[in-house]
């Protein structure tokens, strides 16, 4: 059975659940309850992983507080986007006459963050937003009103293993910059006009240790105040918005 709660629709339900996954909808993740077995409660989770849906087990009381109806201790989630396939993405750009233009976003959780950055990366022309399907903020009401409906006309690219889908962006001919305040050079000394992906990290821990060592290079947004950073939102509209500016005076000079 299909429902909606405040933030999302839902299905519930073994063989609901097991319907939905085969299906053509987007499913952001699978709830099972923890300590369940038999064939089915399996099937399920084998199915989730080969349709590349993440599996949580939870509590029963997670479970009874998203429906009080029978659920059989299996609940999945509806996507609020259509998740989009990279290799389109950037085939479209490059169909465009367009130097891809990538935003990857590595452990960034806050929904209202995700919200704003997607907003942003739309009205700076981004081609494409790649977000882990584990570790990341979710997509639902409140980043769709963050976004103010940004989510509905950028492409979102979800992926199992961030960093393979960084090697993959690299061996596409994309240079791989990780925007942080451990880097040496400035943004404004980088040169953001070729096919391009920006990695973003968390405000708490950064790019992760894996995913900066397959960066081209780093850049640091210069600050000259006493605090010593930014809110990852406005630090991304800062080098997006230095992306387009580059972009524009480079088409002007042609």
């Amino acid at each position: 059975m299909l429902l909606s709660s405040a933030t999302k629709e839902f299905v519930f339900g073994v063989q609901p659940v097991v319907e939905c996954l085969k299906s053509e909808q987007d499913v952001e993740r699978v709830l099972i309850q923890k300590n369940l077995t038999g064939d089915q409660i399996k099937g399920v989770m084998m199915l989730a992983t080969k349709m590349g849906v993440p599996v949580q087990k939870v509590p029963v009381e997670k479970l009874n507080r998203v429906t009080r109806k029978i659920h059989q201790g299996v609940i999945c989630y509806i996507s609020a986007v259509q998740y989009a396939s990279l290799d389109n993405v950037l085939q479209t750009a490059y169909e465009r006459g367009e130097a891809p233009l990538i935003l990857v976003l590595d452990q960034i959780t806050d929904v209202r963050n995700f919200g704003a950055i997607a907003r942003t990366a739309e009205c700076a022309g981004v081609h494409g937003i790649v977000i882990p399907d584990k570790g990341g903020a979710q997509i639902g009401a409140d980043a769709m009103k963050t976004s103010s409906g940004a989510l509905n006309h950028i492409p979102i690219c979800r992926t199992p293993r961030l960093t393979e889908t960084v090697k993959f962006l690299k061996e596409s001919g994309l240079q791989v910059v990780g925007c942080t305040e451990k880097a040496e050079d400035s943004l404004y000394d980088a040169s953001f006009v070729e096919p391009l992906a920006i990695v973003m990290g968390s405000e708490e821990s950064g790019i992760s240790p894996d995913i900066r060592r397959l960066c081209s290079s780093e850049v640091k947004i210069p600050l000259h105040g006493k605090v010593g950073s930014m809110n990852v939102s406005v630090a991304t509209a800062v080098v997006t918005y230095e992306a387009l500016r580059q972009r524009i005076k480079e088409n002007a000079s042609k």
